[in-house]
């Protein structure tokens, strides 16, 4: 991969803002996201056009409370409620654009959120695959994903510790929280030569993003930022 900026990205925390705004016009939210696409991903070196046309194209201001959506293409997480939060876009495309995405791949993610994430990697991939731990978040998601008509994103709401061993092997997993280390289970489920990329640390301290193949069995992995995101929750045994 290109060279990283040596910056720490603050991922997941969440922002004190305004309780009010005020709604803005469909075609000013165009103007924002293509200003976003420029400003803040292709300025930070994600090259991928493919990736760049995703990020054009899904409407972030969707994915978050009606009360935030003048922030939708700020450069910032968002809260989306359940104290979680809407990660960053540079971080989302960055995130993307390092999976290596073809058209026929099937990608896991881990940590459906606002389902932003999911919509953007659906742009790229024939089928998608997300679990979202906490219920009220993944019902939501499953709405907006599907009054926008990804039909071929399905959303599961369970423990992504143990991922989805029902619909693997995956091409790619991305992870949106922090283990503290890789669960072996999404190991287990990315197809040889796989790719995947997940933050990696404890919760309250500066983690690293990690970039993973898998070869022969094993994964081999490169740290490529240091970040800051929700830890991982794990469900009942």
């Amino acid at each position: 991969m290109k060279r990283i900026p040596r910056v720490l990205f603050f991922c997941m925390s969440v922002l004190a803002l305004p309780q009010t705004i005020s709604a803005l016009e469909p075609n000013e939210y165009s103007r924002l996201r293509e200003d976003m696409v420029r400003q803040q991903i292709m300025a930070r070196g994600v090259e991928d056009p493919k990736v760049l046309e995703a990020m054009r194209k899904v409407p972030r201001h969707l994915f978050v409370p009606e009360k935030y959506r003048a922030f939708s293409y700020k450069d910032h997480p968002l809260p989306i409620g359940q104290g979680q939060t809407i990660s960053q876009p540079y971080v989302v495309a960055f995130m993307t654009e390092a999976l290596d995405l073809k058209p026929y791949d099937k990608v896991l993610e881990i940590g459906t959120g606002s389902g932003y994430q999911a919509a953007v990697l659906a742009e790229l991939v024939e089928e998608v695959y997300t679990i979202e731990i906490i219920e009220e978040l993944g019902k939501r998601a499953r709405q907006t994903l599907g009054m926008l008509g990804y039909r071929h994103v399905h959303v599961k709401i369970g423990d992504g510790y143990k991922g989805w061993p029902e619909k693997a092997p995956f091409d790619a997993v991305i992870v949106t929280c922090a283990p503290e280390q890789i669960p072996k289970a999404l190991i287990e489920q990315l197809n040889d030569g796989g790719r995947m990329i997940v933050p990696v640390g404890r919760e309250g301290a500066i983690q690293r993003l990690v970039r993973a193949v898998k070869k022969k069995g094993k994964l081999e992995t490169k740290e490529v930022m240091p970040v800051r995101f929700v830890p991982m929750v794990k469900g009942p045994d």
